[in-house]
């Protein structure tokens, strides 16, 4: 005597009929329907678990009109309640077959891989004469694995390959050194003039800065050049943060071109 197999009827209809679990049982099983023990559940749309044990169903049969039935999350519960290897098959019971097209059902082989099923294709249930089709599914299977197993992966170890090396292939590093490499690098002369905000000549200086300092201290601005202001680059009139070290105007306040240049009232007294 078979061992009596547990099926799940799904649907998110009202009413099912149990000659239509019968006949889509068959075609899951090759025609042999044998003590099988049928649940029946309806209007499973608004389903977020099944009231059943995980691991505890041979077979679920879903027969809907609505391609987006069972939902992904009904989906996961079925996954959950069927045993490992188990079968799973969606049948739509469309009044015009016809009018859904091949990508409605590869749609719906999508879902189910990313359930977690594997194989998934469509099923076409014809007349017995052959002159009709009966109704159209989807039929997958659970991992053979339960969730939560595991087991080992048998690693194989690999050896590096061994590399004899000569005396002849090796190369003395002084050879590769030339005359130039071997000269000890002369460091730049570090004077000690002062480096700043403001640069100023030292004591010693031998790099010409003191001589280009007192070439600007010996610039006299004439009467002209008060009365008059007029600047080649512009910037004369902004002020020492817009002039240039030869610029005559150097320590005057801000003023327009073309208008005399004048000292505030207190300007020559302490800000203290």
């Amino acid at each position: 005597m078979a061992a009596e197999q547990k099926v799940l009827a799904l649907t998110g209809d009202a009413l099912m009929h149990v000659d239509a679990v019968y006949k889509v049982l068959g075609d899951l099983q090759d025609g042999k329907v044998e003590q099988d023990h049928i649940h029946i559940i309806t209007q499973a749309s608004s389903l977020s678990k099944l009231p059943l044990k995980s691991s505890s169903v041979d077979i679920v049969i879903t027969i809907s009109q609505s391609l987006e039935f069972p939902s992904s999350i009904l989906l996961g519960e079925i996954s959950r309640v069927l045993k490992p290897d188990a079968k799973i098959l969606l049948k739509l019971d469309l009044d015009d077959i016809k009018s859904v097209a091949n990508e409605k059902y590869s749609s719906i082989q999508r879902r189910l891989l990313v359930a977690g099923f594997l194989e998934p294709e469509t099923v076409i249930r014809k007349s017995d004469d052959s002159s009709s089709v009966q109704y159209i599914g989807v039929r997958a299977k659970k991992p053979s694995w339960k969730i939560g197993s595991s087991f080992s992966i048998k690693t194989v170890k690999r050896s590096l390959p061994k590399i004899e090396i000569g005396d002849s292939d090796l190369i003395d590093e002084d050879t590769l050194l030339g005359e130039e490499d071997l000269e000890k690098p002369q460091l730049p002369v570090v004077g000690d003039c002062e480096v700043g905000s403001t640069r100023k000549a030292c004591k010693n200086c031998t790099c010409g800065r003191a001589e280009a300092e007192e070439k600007v201290l010996k610039l006299e601005l004439t009467t002209e050049q008060l009365n008059n202001p007029q600047s080649a680059c512009g910037s004369c009139g902004l002020g020492d943060a817009f002039r240039c070290s030869t610029c005559p105007y150097r320590g005057l306040a801000p003023f327009k071109l073309g208008e005399k240049v004048s000292l505030s009232g207190n300007f020559l007294v302490a800000d203290l």
